[in-house]
């Protein structure tokens, strides 16, 4: 293989079906082989069942300073959707490159793999971290074992560049995530009796409560500008329970989230839903039965939001790079939030393909924004060379 060649990098990651409900070490092991064959050595960081990890390797001087460029390695399922080709296995039409993860994002982590031999034979002054994660698709869960590792670096990176889609704009903000699981206990009895406690018809209150939140959240005027859309979103995903119609369900699951915009009270909507679940749904449940009824919620993901921090120096580091003077903010959530709140590493957002291609059938990333990657990554190059 040509090491230096971006698009051969990435025909071979998008070969590998990391598919998040699937073990990413396939591809850990590629990566870590690579970078051995350059003489660098990497940290695996193991999920306690072995079948997951993080990488996080470091080229250059250790005592120093540096700059981290991360990137999750997992991708969403094909499973139901349309595609024009085999989803793992690339294909280049019309200046694109169609395959799952080409766009979101193996496209930034093989921009990064190719110029690794340009880092390696650069005397740098500073080092430069590589940093790739697993379950970022399933609410960013696996990066905060790398993130616990960075946290005890004797000298912690002064800048992130998180390199999800934006098409290479630079993003200094984003929404938060909250990911929640709502289960609804209540008593199952012949539905002629009217005795029974109705898990599904509570649990539809709790939609209709949480439809009627995102409708005020929505008439609301924006707080921050930029957003879009401009307020908190709230969205019930799945809905599940009950067995047959003459049977009163004694279960039902609401899966939904919101995302919340940084500087705003993040934890409003939980709370105003606790306060409904209190004062509305228990009292009802208890009314019609002192014995059965209750409601449980987990969260199943909270990823923070990323806050800007204007004329910081990891954006104007990242606004250099990408040769432009304007920050964007999105509504889609990353890992970036996480490594600046968790791991106090300054973060951006910045790398090739549009979010308007990801998750969707015949995914793809084009050339051209692999070029603008590689000259990103070439003035990263100079700014760290000694």
């Amino acid at each position: 293989m040509n090491k230096n060649s971006s698009i051969e990098m990435l025909d071979q990651l998008v070969a590998f079906d990391t598919t998040s409900s699937k073990s990413n070490m396939q591809l850990i092991d590629f990566i870590e082989q690579y970078l051995k064959s350059f003489g660098i050595s990497s940290e695996i960081i193991k999920d306690k069942h072995e079948e997951k990890a993080n990488l996080l390797a470091v080229i250059g001087p250790k005592n120093v300073s540096g700059i981290m460029l991360s990137g999750h390695t997992d991708v969403v399922p094909v499973a139901g959707q349309k595609w024009s080709s085999e989803p793992f296995s690339m294909k280049e039409r019309g200046g694109k490159l169609f395959g799952r993860g080409t766009c979101d994002m193996k496209g930034f982590i093989a921009c990064v793999l190719s110029k690794v031999p340009d880092f390696i034979n650069a005397d740098l002054k500073e080092p430069l971290y590589l940093a790739f994660s697993y379950d970022e698709e399933t609410g960013c869960t696996g990066v905060h074992s790398l993130v616990d590792v960075v946290n005890d670096l004797e000298v912690k990176p002064r800048a992130c560049i998180v390199g999800e889609p934006t098409s290479m704009k630079v993003v200094n903000s984003h929404k938060g995530i909250r990911h929640l699981l709502t289960k609804v206990y209540g008593h199952e009895n012949h539905s002629s009796t009217d005795r029974g406690v109705n898990a599904v018809s509570y649990a539809s209150q709790i939609v209709n409560f949480l439809d009627e939140l995102q409708e005020e959240f929505r008439q609301r005027k924006p707080q921050i500008e930029g957003f879009d859309p401009p307020y908190a979103t709230i969205h019930v995903g799945r809905m599940q329970g009950g067995m047959v119609a003459n049977i009163t369900p004694n279960y039902c699951e609401i899966e939904w989230d919101y995302r919340p915009i940084p500087g705003t009270d993040e934890d409003e909507i939980y709370e105003r839903y606790c306060d409904f679940i209190d004062g509305n749904i228990l009292p009802g449940m208890r009314k019609k039965s002192s014995q059965y009824g209750d409601v449980k919620t987990d969260y199943l993901a909270k990823v923070p939001c990323l806050f800007p921090e204007t004329g910081s120096s990891a954006e104007s580091l990242v606004k250099h790079l990408a040769e432009q003077n304007s920050t964007h903010v999105v509504s889609y959530g990353t890992e970036a939030g996480i490594f600046h709140q968790k791991g106090g590493v300054p973060a951006v957002v910045c790398g090739p393909g549009s979010i308007l291609q990801a998750h969707k059938a015949d995914e793809y990333v084009e050339i051209s924004q692999l070029d603008a990657c590689e000259r990103f990554l070439d003035r990263l190059l100079d700014v760290m060379k000694a």
